[in-house]
């Protein structure tokens, strides 16, 4: 009976020993399981690792990811080629919470300006001017090629308002053949520069091959945003001017942090960016 009794505690502690074993090397602390190289951790999908990689490109460059754009009206609420005068906007009628960013001219020309639109995908329109954009025509067709258009800001960037029709007509169908040459789209748009434009303008971008002349209704400093209205805020639909400049303009400071800047002024306000040819017929 006491051999009975022993073999059976020897079984029961054998047993528990063997137990705790299997416990041990197939549980971390609190029972949680860990993954060991038969049992590989589950990897991330595609959905999970997009969302991942955009929240660190917006990281890098010290900002917040956008909220989600949306979809672009099926009718488009600005008309063109109703065969009268073109339009001339300063904002697109929505109201979406979305702005519109534009850069204008094309003097400064950093490498890292188009590193940081690749990696952060965010939608302009480039309003490029002959005198500053032919030293290096190439520059600009990275950021193209992320689908942002190159659109019409003269050959010479002269006040329009100064120059007969002749003039004008010139300033601009010959910059529309040269972008039209180098880009290999013909731009839609036409940006006067300075904002200043006539009746001859109208003419001029009309008979030139352009469907509206685009103004705006804040432009970017260096660290501030110049607001037109009194409330000194942002309205849905508003255009924004920036412009392609470096150091040298920006009392030492890049066209990057100028952008950035730029960005969190639209973010602060919770707006965020579309593609202004999205919304122009």
């Amino acid at each position: 009976m006491r051999k009975r009794v022993a073999g059976l505690v020897l079984s029961s502690v054998l047993g528990g020993a063997l137990l705790a074993g299997c416990t041990s090397s197939g549980s971390g602390s609190g029972g949680a399981h860990t993954p060991t190289a038969s049992t590989p951790a589950p990897a991330k999908t595609s959905s999970d690792a997009q969302p991942d990689a955009r929240a660190a490109a917006y990281r890098k460059w010290r900002l917040k990811p956008f909220a989600a754009v949306p979809a672009p009206p099926a009718v488009k609420p600005v008309k063109t080629g109703t065969g009268g005068p073109v339009p001339v906007i300063s904002e697109i009628p929505t109201k979406e919470k979305i702005v519109f960013v534009t850069f204008d001219d094309g003097a400064e020309k950093d490498p890292k300006f188009v590193a940081m639109m690749k990696e952060l995908k965010i939608p302009f329109t480039m309003f490029l001017m002959n005198d500053a954009i032919r030293s290096d025509y190439g520059y600009f067709k990275p950021l193209q090629a992320l689908g942002n258009r190159v659109e019409n800001h003269t050959l010479h960037h002269p006040n329009m308002r100064t120059l007969g029709a002749a003039a004008q007509k010139n300033e601009i169908c010959g910059q529309q053949s040269k972008l039209t040459k180098e880009y290999g789209s013909a731009p839609r748009l036409f940006r006067p520069p300075y904002g200043n434009w006539n009746t001859n303008t109208r003419t001029a971008v009309r008979d030139c091959g352009l469907k509206a002349i685009v103004l705006w209704r804040e432009s970017m400093q260096i660290k501030n945003m110049q607001y037109q209205r009194p409330d000194k805020k942002l309205h849905p639909g508003d255009i924004i001017l920036a412009h392609f400049r470096g150091p040298s303009e920006l009392k030492g400071h890049s066209m990057t942090e100028m952008t950035a800047n730029m960005l969190r002024h639209i973010q602060q306000q919770r707006f965020t960016v579309a593609r202004l040819e999205d919304y122009i017929q």
